[in-house]
């Protein structure tokens, strides 16, 4: 039977949360090592109000996407191409490099019942269309990758910060204990730029940081008991190791990387059947696998990651983030043909996890976030590439309470900069934790003296944008 570790009952019998009960106790012993990191199986807790989502997959896109090739078109920038911009105050990364206005190559058409405008290059997700919330006024505070990143993930510059997947997972916990709360299907090529604080659970205990599923025969390292090492004398070893393990816990109650690992021992030990089912694709239809693009070598390994993500929250998984290698989108040369390749490969991977969640009854509680960390500018760099832009990008969201077939806010008519119904990346984390249940105001763990959180509201102006919610 499962445990509730969304409440634990305290002395004289007062019933108390359980994120209150971690924020209250967290220098000591009592919360976090006993009740949850050493439980078993545990369902989520509750979140602050009701809410329609429960889990979370977002296809994060580094680099920084062209919102002006591919979500927000622009008649404007075809009628100054080549010529000077017209503007002034571009705030460009390379100044070496500026070029003149630089037209998008491929054409835009309306889809679906909205009408919603969108690019060639992605005749799959304009397929969906009117599933989709998208939003053409995003900015965010640096035009570098590393600290954008930083910012789109923890909401802070600063490295170290927890991850706003890892404030979910403390938030609400999982639905299946067999599995880690917090998924991270990694490209198997190699790391995304600013590799595993992508995933990081900063100085929040360290359980709640993203577990890296990988490609190949061995997803999870160090799952399995190595060849030669019989079942008695594998559960000996762990048996003693979790006694050397607690005993050292005790004199050290504040580590949570150690508290963490313990729960890991307990949750890998589960993992070995449950991994492997839940990466088994063989019960997937023919249909279901060519949805996704198993049938095509250009989009195969991204849809098996898609469709991996779909049957991880369909099995109880809280948040699951699905990585490129590198920074694929930042386009500084060959931006149209560099998206061209990149659509061939993401496109009809992406959409058909909204189409599958959908008639799976899953995407009224999934939410679906398609996002980089910035996007481009309406000049070329060099001769056919684009510069970062930090004061206008595009991004998609889908299911989970958002609002189907609605396009949000504006950009000026060079698409350069949010001018209309701006939302800023501190609005997305609140908005995106409501759509959760969850109050970003509320949300607050025990740091340096004050209570922290992923909006830091009082400081950011952190607003739930609540035309993006249906």
């Amino acid at each position: 039977m499962k445990e509730d570790h969304g409440r634990q009952l305290l002395h004289g019998g007062t019933e108390l949360s359980r994120r209150v009960f971690l924020g209250n106790c967290a220098g000591s012993l009592g919360g976090l090592a006993l009740a949850h990191l050493l439980g078993s199986e545990a369902q989520a807790a509750a979140p602050h109000k009701a809410a329609q989502a429960k889990s979370v997959i977002c296809l994060f896109q580094h680099g920084g996407p062209s919102q002006m090739d591919l979500f927000d078109p622009k008649p404007a920038l075809a009628k100054y191409h080549g010529q000077p911009y017209p503007g002034e105050g571009l705030e460009v990364h390379f100044t070496n490099q500026v070029g003149n206005v630089l037209a998008s190559p491929f054409k835009f058409s309306r889809h679906g019942q909205c009408g919603m405008e969108l690019c060639e290059l992605l005749p799959h997700t304009a397929r969906v269309a009117d599933d989709l919330t998208l939003v053409r006024s995003m900015n965010t505070e640096s035009v570098d990758h590393e600290s954008a990143l930083r910012l789109i993930h923890t909401g802070k510059f600063l490295a170290g910060m927890p991850t706003w997947g890892a404030w979910v997972t403390y938030a609400l916990g999982t639905e299946n204990g067999n599995l880690p709360a917090y998924v991270v299907l990694s490209d198997p090529g190699g790391l995304p730029v600013d590799g595993e604080r992508n995933w990081s659970a900063g100085w929040l205990p360290a359980v709640y940081q993203g577990t890296p599923f990988r490609a190949g025969d061995s997803p999870v390292l160090n799952l399995q008991t190595p060849p030669g090492v019989s079942a008695a004398a594998r559960t000996n070893q762990m048996q003693f190791l979790e006694r050397l393990n607690r005993a050292h816990l005790a004199q050290h109650p504040e580590n949570s990387e150690l508290a963490a690992r313990l729960t890991n021992f307990e949750i890998a030990a589960r993992m070995q059947t449950a991994v492997p089912d839940v990466l088994d694709i063989s019960d997937e239809t023919a249909e279901t696998q060519s949805l996704y693009g198993l049938d095509n070598p250009a989009t195969q390994e991204y849809g098996m990651r898609c469709l991996l993500a779909r049957r991880l929250v369909e099995q109880g998984v809280r948040f699951v983030q699905v990585f490129l290698q590198s920074q694929p989108w930042d386009t500084h040369s060959k931006n149209a043909e560099s998206l061209k390749g990149l659509c061939a490969k993401t496109d009809q991977p992406s959409a058909a996890l909204v189409q599958d969640l959908k008639r799976r009854g899953l995407l009224d509680s999934t939410i679906v976030l398609w996002t980089g960390e910035f996007g481009r500018q309406p000049i070329s760099q060099g001769p056919d590439g684009r510069d970062h832009n930090r004061r206008g990008f595009s991004l998609w969201l889908a299911g989970g309470g958002f609002k189907g077939g609605y396009v949000h806010g504006a950009t000026d008519d060079f698409g350069y900069e949010s001018v209309e119904d701006v939302v800023t990346v501190h609005d997305l984390h609140a908005t995106l934790l409501a759509a959760l249940g969850l109050d970003h105001h509320r949300l607050t763990y025990p740091h340096e003296g004050r209570p922290a959180s992923l909006s830091d509201a009082d400081v950011t102006g952190a607003r739930v944008v609540s035309e993006l919610l249906a």
